[in-house]
């Protein structure tokens, strides 16, 4: 669950509902590719890797609709290597009534675990779900974990007069 506090525009949350069983990669979204819009995603995961290096990888196609209706091919990453990783999602959504209208969403994180439980670092995000002056956002990140849950702060364009934040909860099992 993520709560935007964007600047200049209304806050709003962002449920993320995903599964995985072996291969099998299962995701429905809320607000995520525009405000007011769902998705639902299939998708395969790959992982591998040894004592220093794991990754993960799992390439998926969601459907979206709601303000807007689409298709779009996806992927979520991540790659980590000791206390630093790196992680990614994205997809091109296209848009099915307005072709014009498609466009690359993204987010990206690259973090240092500090201790045990807690982790800083830096994220960018490419949205339409609300506009700022910057197409590519960036900004740092927080983010302190217990045991299954994991509660991460976002500081987006921490130089503009009034800085995007998010706040992330989750929980997995």
């Amino acid at each position: 669950m993520y709560g935007y506090f964007p600047p200049e525009a209304g806050s709003y949350v962002q449920p993320t509902l995903s599964a995985d069983h072996d291969w099998l990669h299962l995701e429905g979204r809320y607000n995520y590719e525009e405000l007011d819009t769902g998705s639902a995603w299939l998708g395969h995961n790959f992982s591998g890797g040894g004592e220093q290096i794991q990754w993960e990888f799992s390439p998926m196609l969601g459907a979206v609709f709601g303000k807007l209706t689409g298709v779009a091919p996806g992927y979520r990453g991540s790659l980590s290597w000791r206390r630093i990783e790196l992680s990614s999602e994205g997809e091109y959504i296209i848009d099915t009534a307005d072709s014009s209208a498609s466009y690359f969403y993204n987010w990206s994180e690259l973090s240092l675990g500090l201790l045990d439980r807690f982790r800083i670092g830096v994220a960018v995000q490419h949205t339409h779900a609300y506009q700022t002056e910057r197409d590519v956002q960036r900004g740092v990140l927080a983010g302190l974990s217990y045991k299954n849950a994991d509660l991460t702060g976002y500081i987006f364009n921490p130089d503009d007069h009034i800085p995007a934040v998010m706040i992330a909860v989750s929980m997995s099992w």
